[in-house]
């Protein structure tokens, strides 16, 4: 290892599939059209993000007195690196490329304070970087049979229910351009689907309740297990969450979509779709109506963004119909 790279260990910590990922998207539009724009990170360009990255790593390594104690991960947005403080606790340091859904997560993470979700130990908003609570990376709820996983995802949200902070995304200022959205010609997506979600959403926005504070990509791939002997607050913590205001009914959908692989398998696609909604549903303690109905919607809302990126997108479009078309009557 040269003194440069010791010196400046950013420079080795970003993989060539996390660039590859990033390298050609153009900035977010909506994070850089969002009129209060205090505390937020810069809109740019994945190109030019990269660019400064391995020098922001850098600098946040300083700044939090952290050591690199490991080889870094990524996901579709975000490096992430697992360090040591000072203290020796391990920790992992989070840099998220700059996007509007991510802008709010150390809110939610501090609301929630590691109860049912990862802890937060302090965070850079401006950079959108998170020094988080280390986790068991290795140790994913993808790995456990898939109606036990159901069933954790449930308590999680029963466990992660609180009130909704009042800066987060609404659900309902969403569903308000979804509909303008499903009410456009999609050829590529049953003309049906797109209506029966249109007339669904108001009779969902009519009386939702009280909004709770809600993670919107909640799903077996996003919750880990904590650390060796870091259990006391339960055997799994969500993580990289997407909050928005709204109900936990909206939030089951991902459960069902990230198993569509399972769901084209199964002898009888309608029964397996809905039983996974259901477990999740029984053990959230939620309306088993609303939440296929949400559900119903959100795989239409996948199948309609999906439709301009074909052919890329033809297989995933076509998985979201099936499922769609598993929660009609």
């Amino acid at each position: 290892m040269s003194g440069a790279t010791r010196d400046r260990p950013g420079a080795g910590l970003v993989p060539a599939a996390f660039a590859d990922l990033v390298r050609d998207r153009p900035a977010d539009e909506v994070l850089g059209a969002l009129p209060d724009r205090a505390g937020l990170p810069r809109a740019v360009d994945g190109a030019t993000w990269l660019d400064d990255l391995p020098g922001l790593v850098d600098r946040l390594l300083a700044d939090w007195r952290l050591t690199v104690a490991g080889t870094s991960r990524h996901g579709e947005c975000a490096l992430v690196v697992p360090v040591r403080r000072q203290s020796g606790e391990a920790a992992a340091l989070k840099v998220t490329w700059p996007h509007a859904e991510s802008r709010h997560e150390h809110l939610a993470l501090r609301a929630w304070d590691g109860r049912g979700a990862v802890r937060l130990l302090t965070a850079d908003p401006v950079s959108s970087a998170l020094l988080l609570e280390g986790l068991d990376a290795d140790r994913c709820l993808r790995e456990r049979p898939l109606l036990e996983a159901c069933e954790v995802v449930g308590l999680l949200m029963r466990e992660l229910d609180r009130p909704a902070l009042p800066r987060v995304d609404t659900v309902a200022a969403k569903a308000r351009r979804w509909a303008e959205q499903l009410t456009r010609p999609t050829p590529s997506v049953p003309r049906r689907l797109t209506e029966q979600a249109a007339a669904t959403l108001p009779d969902l926005l009519a009386d939702p309740g009280p909004p709770s504070l809600v993670h919107e990509d909640l799903h077996d791939l996003n919750v880990l297990a904590p650390l060796p002997g870091s259990a006391d607050r339960g055997d799994w913590r969500a993580i990289d969450p997407k909050p928005v205001a709204g109900e936990w009914a909206y939030a089951v959908a991902p459960v069902v979509w990230n198993r569509a692989g399972e769901a084209a398998r199964a002898s009888n696609l309608r029964t397996h779709a809905r039983l996974l909604a259901d477990v999740v549903a029984d053990a959230a303690g939620l309306d088993e109506d609303r939440v296929r109905a949400w559900t119903f919607v959100r795989l239409v809302l996948n199948a309609v963004w999906a439709a301009p990126f074909a052919p890329a997108s033809d297989d995933f479009r076509a998985r979201m119909i099936a499922l769609a078309k598993a929660f009609t009557d």
